[in-house]
C-alpha cells in the first residue's frame, strides 16, 4: 500500500511563501516514482477539493490552476521520489488543507480530475493571515 506524506504547511502572511514537500513512504514506490503523474490539491474550509497543480511523468509537463498560476510552482526529484510544490506570493484565499497525490496513468487533459489519482496523503494545513 502505497502512502504520501506530505510536509511544509504553517501559518504565515500574506505576501509570503512556503515550500511543501510530498514523499512515498515505500521504497517500492520511490523506485518506481518516476512512472508517476504528481499533483496537488487543496481544499479550503467548508469547500471541496480543488486541484493546484501536477506534473506528468514522461516530459515533465506543468499544469496550474488559474488561481495559482505566476505564484505556484511544482517540482519532482525522480531520484528521491518526491514532489514539492513552491508557493509564493500567498494570499488568505490559499488557505486550505493540501494534499498530495499520485496517479499510474499518464495525465494530460485530465490532469485536474482528482478521480484520476490512485493514491493520496492526508493532507497539511496552510495557513494564510491577512
Amino acid at each position: 500500500q502505497v502512502q504520501l506524506v506530505e510536509s511544509g504547511g504553517g501559518l504565515v502572511q500574506a505576501g509570503g511563501s512556503l515550500r511543501l514537500s510530498c514523499e512515498a513512504s515505500t521504497r517500492t514506490f520511490t523506485r518506481t516514482f518516476s512512472t508517476y503523474t504528481m499533483g496537488w490539491f487543496r481544499q479550503p474550509p467548508g469547500k471541496e477539493r480543488d486541484f493546484v497543480a501536477a506534473t506528468t511523468w514522461n516530459t515533465g509537463t506543468t499544469y496550474y490552476a488559474d488561481s495559482v498560476k505566476g505564484r505556484f510552482t511544482i517540482s519532482r526529484d525522480n531520484a528521491k521520489g518526491t514532489s514539492y510544490l513552491q508557493m509564493n506570493s500567498l494570499k488568505p484565499e490559499d488557505t486550505a488543507v493540501y494534499f498530495c497525490a499520485a496517479s499510474r496513468q499518464y495525465l494530460s487533459g485530465s490532469v485536474r480530475l482528482s478521480d484520476k489519482y490512485d493514491y493520496w496523503g492526508r493532507g497539511t494545513q496552510v495557513t494564510v493571515s491577512s
